[in-house]
């Protein structure tokens, strides 16, 4: 597994260029279906638009998809995918909306309105790592949870999940890359008491 780029969050973000108005709105999918309703909502939403430009990326098997939606070819989707591209990111699909505000803007002039609609989207979105990581659930002694915690925190692990009983279970993800250091560290920690058990993996946001 290799980490990649992509959106944390369904967000939006618009600007004013000779009188037309532009929305970005951009969301995280993982399927065509989910790219597909998503265009169609925003369809829905404005559908008094003068146009509804889409674009989308995709890991699996690298679909790239975009639509023009009645601007001249080449000056919409293809400029917002562009920016897609060049900004390293998948599992994203952005639609950029425009209300024509009576003035032409011409062929270069759509194409730089519609390249900043997606690179705001983007930043309203907030561009992540998704880097593979390991989860290991381990029980401990209260009497070393908070050095453990420390440990945990150093090496940028999220605590997914976490029992207090006659001891404290802790279920929590860690970088793929950093697993094994960790788990050295842990074994110091506890002087070979314990051991942290994998119970998965999965992709999640870089903390470290």
């Amino acid at each position: 597994m290799k980490e990649y780029k992509t959106v944390r969050l369904q967000s939006c973000d618009e600007f004013i260029e000779k009188k037309s108005r532009f929305i970005g709105y951009v969301k995280p999918v993982e399927t065509q279906e989910q790219a597909v309703d998503f265009i169609n909502k925003i369809k829905s939403k404005h559908w008094d638009a003068t146009h509804n430009v889409s674009a989308y990326v995709l890991r699996s098997e690298m679909i790239k998809r975009f639509s023009d939606d009645g601007e001249p070819s080449g000056t919409a989707g293809m400029p917002m995918l562009d920016v897609l591209e060049k900004s390293g990111v998948v599992d994203v699909c952005v639609v950029g909306t425009r209300y024509f505000g009576g003035i032409m803007l011409g062929a270069g002039g759509l194409v730089r309105a519609y390249s900043h609609t997606a690179k705001i989207a983007l930043d309203a979105g907030k561009i992540i790592t998704m880097a593979p990581c390991n989860i290991y659930s381990v029980s401990v002694d209260y009497s070393i949870y908070e050095r453990f915690n420390l440990l945990l925190a150093q090496f940028g692990a999220e605590i997914k999940n976490t029992d207090f009983t006659d001891k404290i279970s802790v279920t929590f993800a860690v970088r793929e890359n950093k697993s094994e250091e960790l788990a050295v560290s842990f074994r110091e920690l506890c002087n070979g008491k314990y051991s942290l058990n994998k119970i998965g993996s999965e992709f999640a946001a870089a903390n470290a």
